[in-house]
Formats: structure tokens, sequence, C-alpha cells
């Protein structure tokens, strides 16, 4: 779009603004411009002779239409882009280039849209420099995997092209060629060498990138490609920060150390003549796994410096690289501590925001009220997104020095009645919840903030997480008393959700202390005519339990939740009353809610779904219910499983069945039902030049076990991961009669 308007002034577009206009900053001359009338001005392209500077304005409402997002539909597309095909005719250069653009936004519109792939052709095949590079990018957005070997030849052509326009424009072509035609592209590799001994810097670092996509996919190539320009160096910054970055992913991957010929190579780029380059070589190297304080040394000097940079850009990238190095290796960057005391007044309020929370990771214990005082002064103008860097920096400054948390809960407590949005609210609401927890002696403190918070709280799930909080820790404090008159509040102010919440607060008020149960039962008997069902149900049933007296009653169905997978006791009744039976609803069928042991966070939501620490009590149990849940929804949809019930049970992690060396990887995660078990294998294609199909596991099963169905994978390709299932049936006459032994082979 900004290519667009530096093609027109206001003459061109026929926008004369007289002086009242002007004073109402009216601007946008295709303020009032419908599609209809942009699409009927098309009919302008069908004159003779065509109107370059009247047909280059109705491009561009239809590109302005577009670009604003109104829907057009593919015949209105096809009828407006044929009609421009005519507009090759004309020998304008502006109006030449305002096709390019056009035929790049109608690629995906409109039908039949390689009906101007000869003109395109034409074009970049010319003699012309202005049409070449537009042209190639424009016939790129047309091209698909059954046209691109016939115009491969044109595309190596314009990559060793000494034009540099039109050599970048055929690279960066070749990116985004690779997702339809990669085959094809990867025989280029030749040009892009070539390529990469331009004199022209973007030249050099396109065709670096082309190299590496083309490359990627092995190892070996990739390592002797940074290896070879490590070496011989690169005249381009932009492509030396590209090889920077290739050559710390090789070192991930590969795990080595500063031994390593490639961590030579990071340090010495440290020395070079372009800042970007010493940058993205610092940050490179900060960002390294398992990297020594000793080590970091040279990055941190580096960044030292940039911090007293004249230009912003430079001490903004410093001061964030070293603001997430005081995560880890806090004691590396009190070396800049004074540096970093300068630019708490930077003018720039990011760069003074990051200052300053990098001095909270890495100031002592007697800087902490200093500290504090100089971020009020400036809280307010900043925004959310800087908001929550401080909080989160107040937080890990609380768990470092404990005897400072009165300091920092009063200073949260104002940060909270501040203005501000939901995520800047809850981190807040976050760390004093954190606070509650890990210091006992600041929970009334803690507690008497997040009442008041709820006095005035428009966030309606942070209002319900903190009754929920209060409800489990107000009991255990000397006073428990004083805490009811807020949760009551939320009964009679609030939204249905929120006062649910509050009298399941109010009920353990009433069971925990028997001083406070005649009250709270009095409470809850105003609750039975509230309007909403929840509420209603909620106080009836807490009501009916406390009056019954009994201790065992109140731990069981007050104190004390479900120890289920609250998704799997939904799809376990959902199910019961799907099939009517004679038999009482058991509730040991419902999966439990195991708490995963560290680590496994990531296996938990690799199904795409992450949990949240909703109720606040305690982080691996949430994200643990996620996984079972997860895989309890994947087996439901495999229509051969249908039949087996609610998932009881899954295995904590996934077992390695073979080592990582081989060519084919498998783990086996298994499931357990009522009188079924499965099991899933991921299975992993370690070749290059192989592509399995129907894989599966055959399993040799002992007496009494049987093989009652297997889901196959439909194909395997290379470094992609494919599951098979196998569905074992255990013995009817007692499915718990001890374990047996299992034998797979891989069949395909």
């Amino acid at each position: 779009s900004s290519n667009v308007a530096s093609l027109f002034d206001g003459k061109m577009l026929g926008s004369r603004r007289d002086k009242k206009d002007e004073g109402d900053g009216t601007q946008n001359p295709f303020h009032r411009l419908d599609k209809t009338s942009a699409l009927q001005e098309a009919r302008t392209f069908n004159e003779t002779p065509i109107n370059a500077r009247r047909c280059c304005q109705t491009l561009t409402k239809i590109l302005y239409v577009i670009n604003q997002g109104e829907s057009i539909t593919a015949a209105e597309a096809t009828q407006a882009f044929f009609a421009m095909t005519k507009l090759f005719q004309s020998q304008d250069v502006t109006l030449r280039r305002m096709c390019y653009l056009t035929i790049k936004e109608m690629a995906k519109l409109a039908d039949d849209v390689i009906i101007v792939t000869s003109s395109l052709t034409k074009d970049m095949t010319g003699k012309e420099d202005l049409y070449r590079g537009s042209a190639i990018r424009a016939l790129c957005t047309i091209t698909d995997s059954s046209m691109l070997q016939s115009l491969e030849r044109y595309f190596k052509q314009a990559i060793v092209d000494k034009t540099p326009s039109v050599a970048s424009a055929a690279l960066t072509s070749a990116l985004h060629l690779m997702k339809p035609g990669f085959d094809v592209v990867k025989r280029w590799v030749n040009e892009a060498q070539q390529a990469l001994s331009s004199d022209n810097t973007m030249v050099q670092y396109h065709a670096l990138g082309v190299l590496y996509h083309i490359k990627k996919r092995d190892r070996l190539a990739i390592s002797k490609l940074v290896d070879k320009y490590s070496r011989s160096g690169l005249r381009s910054p932009y492509a030396y920060c590209m090889l920077i970055r290739i050559a710390a992913k090789v070192l991930e991957e590969e795990e080595q150390g500063s031994d390593s010929s490639l961590y030579d190579f990071l340090e010495t780029c440290l020395r070079h003549k372009s800042e970007m380059v010493i940058y993205e070589a610092a940050r490179a190297l900060v960002n390294l796994k398992n990297i020594s304080a000793r080590d970091l040394a040279p990055a941190i000097s580096v960044l030292q410096l940039f911090l007293s940079s004249p230009k912003p850009t430079l001490r903004f990238a410093a001061v964030r690289t070293l603001n997430k190095v005081a995560m880890s290796h806090p004691l590396s960057v009190t070396t800049c501590n004074l540096d970093l005391e300068g630019l708490i007044s930077d003018v720039n309020r990011s760069i003074a925001t990051l200052a300053i929370t990098t001095l909270l990771k890495t100031g002592s214990e007697g800087s902490v009220d200093r500290l504090m005082k100089q971020i009020s002064s400036f809280m307010s103008e900043i925004s959310d997104e800087f908001k929550i860097v401080v909080v989160d920096a107040i937080k890990s400054l609380c768990l470092k020095y404990p005897r400072k948390h009165n300091v920092m809960m009063s200073y949260l407590a104002t940060m909270l009645r501040d203005e501000g949005g939901y995520d800047y609210k809850k981190a807040i609401a976050d760390t004093l919840i954190t606070i509650i927890e890990e210091h006992a002696d600041a929970k009334e403190l803690g507690l008497s903030h997040l009442c008041e918070f709820i006095e005035d709280c428009e966030h309606t799930v942070l209002a319900k997480r903190i009754l929920h909080l209060l409800g489990k820790e107000g009991p255990r404090t000397p006073q428990p008393s004083k805490y009811i008159r807020f949760i009551y509040n939320r009964v009679i102010l609030e939204k249905p959700s929120v006062r649910a919440a509050a009298v399941s607060a109010l009920a353990r008020f009433g069971a925990a202390s028997e001083q406070l149960t005649a009250s709270v039962i009095v409470l809850l008997s105003r609750c039975l005519v509230d309007e909403d069902d929840e509420v209603r149900d909620r106080a009836t049933f807490y009501k009916t339990v406390l009056e019954q007296k009994q201790k065992t009653l109140t731990s069981q169905f007050v104190l004390n939740s479900l120890n289920v997978s609250v998704v799997g006791l939904e799809r376990a009744l959902h199910q019961y009353v799907q099939e009517p039976s004679d038999t009482p609803f058991d509730l040991k069928t419902v999966p439990l809610a195991t708490t995963l042991p560290s680590g496994g966070v990531g296996d938990a939501t690799r199904g795409g779904t992450e949990a949240g620490a909703a109720t606040g009590a305690g982080k691996a149990a949430p994200v643990a219910a996620s996984r079972q849940d997860v895989y309890a929804e994947q087996l439901g949809l495999i229509p051969e499983f249908a039949h087996l019930g609610p998932l009881f049970k899954s295995s904590p992690k996934p077992v390695e069945l073979t080592e990582s060396e081989t060519e084919y990887v498998v783990q086996c995660v298994k499931h357990t039902f009522m009188r079924h078990v499965v099991f899933q294998f991921d299975c992993t294609n370690t070749l290059n030049d192989q592509l399995l199909e129907n894989v599966w596991v055959q399993l040799e099963t002992a007496d009494g076990f049987d093989v009652e169905s297997t889901v196959q994978c439909p194909a395997l390709k290379f470094n992609q991961a494919g599951t098979t299932y196998t569905c074992v049936k255990l013995p009817e006459d007692d499915p718990t009669q001890g374990r047996t032994r299992l034998f797979g082979g891989k069949k395909f």
C-alpha cells in the first residue's frame, strides 16, 4: 500500500481539498469509497486509447478496497482481473507497475490468473530494468508446482543477473516457491552460490537465505556452509547476521561448547566493523544453552558499550538483551549496573523500563527501596506490555529478598488500583498470590490487598480466582471473619459466575471454623432465592452439608474437591446418559487428575492445548489434567475406539522403544480403559530417501490378551512424526490378572 501511495499525488487522485476540509483533518481521499463503485470503474480499462492516469486511479481504488478487508467474490475479482490484463498494451511505466501490484493482490482472489504468464515472462526477460524485478515478484505469486518447471530457466537466469534488483527479486521468489516446488528450487543451488559472491549487500543476503533453506535438512551440508563462509567472510552485514544465526543453531543442535570453531567465529564477530553484526553475535552468544559466566564475558562487555551509545536503537537492543540474560546469569550483568542506572532517566521510556527491571533482577537488597521509588515516577507513561515486565521483575525480586515483601506488596497494591488491561492486572494478582503462597507472614497483608481489589474488579476471571484463594487461605488466618464481608459483597453485587464462586468460598469458612458456621448458614440461606440456578444449587448444597455438622461430610464435600479430571467426568456422565443402564454410575471409572513430574509440561501441551492455573491451587495439576484430556479427545475421534468407554488413565510420559540413532524412532504411550488397553506408537522416519506407507506395529500377545484392532499411519515422511494405534482386549475373566510381556515389530 505504501508503494501505491508513493506513485500518486493529490492531483492525480482528483482530490482537491479546500481550507474547510483541511481544518476538519480529512486526509483520506477514499473515505467513502465502496467496493461496487471501485469495481464498476474497471470498465475504463476497455477504453481506447488507454487513459493511463485514470486507470492508475482505478487500480489504486481496487487495491484500497482489497486491503481494507472487504469481501470480493471470485467472479467479481476475475472480471476485474481480466479487464486489467488489457492494460499491458500501454507502455506507461507507472501503469505497468500498478498492474504488477494488482496481480500480486488478486492472485488468490481471481480464477485463471495464469493468463498473464506470457506477459510477465516477456517483461521479466526484457530490457527494461524497472519492469523486470516487479514482473518476477508478480510471476511468483501466480506460479504453482505444475508451471514452475517450464519457468525454471527464466528464474535461473534472473538469479545470476548483474542487475541487483532483478537478482534479489529472483532469490526472494525462490524462497516463496520452495513451498509448492522444493524439488525444482533445490536444483538452483549453483546459481545461488554464484549470487553469493555478488558485491551487492541485499543480493548476498538473499542468496545465503536460499542456500540455507535448500540445505537445511542436511546437517553436514549446513556445517560445511557455515565453515566455508565463516572463514572466507561476507561483505553484506545482513548476510553476516544470518550466518551468525545459522552458526548458533548448529551449535545448539550439536551441543558443542566453547571449544568449537563455530563459537570462535561468533566471538570473532564481536570485533566486526558493523554494529548490527556485533549485536547479533552478542545476542547469539548470550542465548546459547549451558554457557558459562566466563564465556559470557566478551558478549556482556560489548552490550555494556552499547548502553552508552547515542543511538536509541542500540541502547534498547542492549538493555533488552541484558534484561533477558539477568534471568539466568544475574551476577554476569552486575558489571553493567552503573550504566543501567544512567538509563533510568532515558527519554525513551521503553529503555528506562527495561533498565530498571534489569536492575531489580541484579541489584542488592539495599537498593530495592530506591528502585521502587524510581519506578513509580514513570509507570503511568509506559504501556501495559512494559508494565508487565516490571511486575515480573518485582516478582523475582520478592523471591530473592523475602524480607522486602512488605514494600513490594504495598507498591503492587497501588498498581492494582491504577488503570490497566486484563493481562496487566492478572500479572499483579499472580505476583501477590505467589508471595502469599511463598511467605506465611505475608498472607494477611496480601489477602487484604486482594480483598480491596475485588471490591472494584471488572475482570470476572480474576475475581473468581481471588475468591477461590480467599476460600482456601482465609480460614487459616487468625481472624477469618474479617474476609466474609468482602466475599458476601460479591454475592450481592456481581455477575452469576462470580456469585457462585463467592458462595463456594463462604462455605469453606463455615466448614473450617465452627464459630462461623451459624453465620455462614444464615448468609447461604439468603442466597437460596438468587435468580441464577448455579448460585441457588450451590447454596442449597452447602447449607445442607453444613447443617449436618458432620466433619466427614464437610471435609469430603466442602473442603476437599474431587480428585478427578473435570473434562473426563463430563464425558463419562454424557456417555452414561446416552446409554441407559440399571447399574449406578461409578465414579471410579472417571480418570484421575494425576500430577505430572516436572519436565512433562512440554509433552502435555504437544497436542495443541495449554492449561493455566485457573484455580490458584498449584501449577502442575491443571497441566496434567490437560494432558489426560488431550489424549481422551484424540482417542475419542477414532471410530475404532468409540466403544471403549471413558479413558481411565494414560502413562505419564512416552517410553522410548528404540535408540535415537536408529533409522526409525518409536515412542509408546499406554492408555488404559475398563476392558482394553490402547498402545499409541509415535513414529519418526529419519531416512530422507524413504517414504513409509501404512505403518503399524504388530504385537505378539500372551494367552487371554487379544489384539482387537489396529489403526495404521497412512504415510510417514522424512523427519515427520506419525502415530499408529493398537487396541488390546484384556482377559474376560479377570482384567487385573497380573502382568504380561508384549513383543512388537514395525510393519509398513
